[in-house]
């Protein structure tokens, strides 16, 4: 690294943005909420979505549930950092606040799928630490789907369809996990972030001196 051409790249000095995407029933989202519940220094994003809210859903804590007129006029104003549309919901990250906590070296956790992990990682690539889980097996997913009871069969098997497809994407993603254990699969993800804020500490410290 040439530390003139890199006077003005200073993503090390800045938070992380890690990225979890999965299938659905993969186990994303609970990773996530434990993650946070256990690292005071990572900052979950909350993302808006189109969709109804289901039960046991918490406003503010899950998503933010508004209208498809509301989101339409984010995307109109930008002021969204990604966004898809799953099932024929939409589902984004408001940019409101996000790069604020990265420029104060406060890392943040997008629980997003794989559209708006590469949106993410177009825009912000040298600061994205991406995860993509999979689940031990396509019929451990679908156990997992049935057992939710959150759809009937029907709606299961459109799901497995769309899972199928998302875990092709698996390798545009720097790690890979399977989630055959809950607690296993967090201490892999804290070891992963370990290592990146150290990568990033010692790059600073590198810079410090050469300065």
């Amino acid at each position: 690294m040439n530390i003139d051409q890199d006077k003005n790249n200073k993503y090390f000095e800045e938070g992380l943005m890690i990225i979890i995407s999965s299938p659905s029933g993969a186990g994303k989202t609970t990773l996530c909420q434990k993650i946070v519940s256990e690292d005071k220094n990572i900052l979950l994003s909350i993302s808006y979505t189109t969709r109804k809210r289901r039960k046991l859903e918490v406003e503010g804590k899950h998503y933010k549930f508004i209208s498809a007129n509301r989101f339409e006029k984010m995307k109109r104003q930008k002021s969204l950092l990604e966004y898809a549309k799953v099932f024929g919901n939409y589902y984004g990250t408001p940019s409101t606040g996000i790069l604020k906590v990265i420029k104060k070296r406060e890392d943040v956790l997008f629980d997003i799928d794989w559209q708006g992990a590469k949106q993410i990682r177009n825009k912000f690539h040298q600061h994205v630490v991406d995860i993509f889980i999979m689940p031990p097996s396509i019929n451990e997913l679908r156990k997992r789907l049935i057992k939710r009871g959150q759809d009937d069969i029907s709606v299961v098997e459109k799901r497995m369809k769309v899972a199928v497809k998302e875990m092709y994407h698996f390798n545009e993603y720097k790690y890979i996990l399977f989630n055959d254990n809950i607690e296993k699969t967090l201490i892999k993800i804290r070891e992963i972030i370990n290592l990146e804020r150290t990568i990033r500490k010692n790059l600073r410290k590198a810079r410090g001196l050469l300065i």
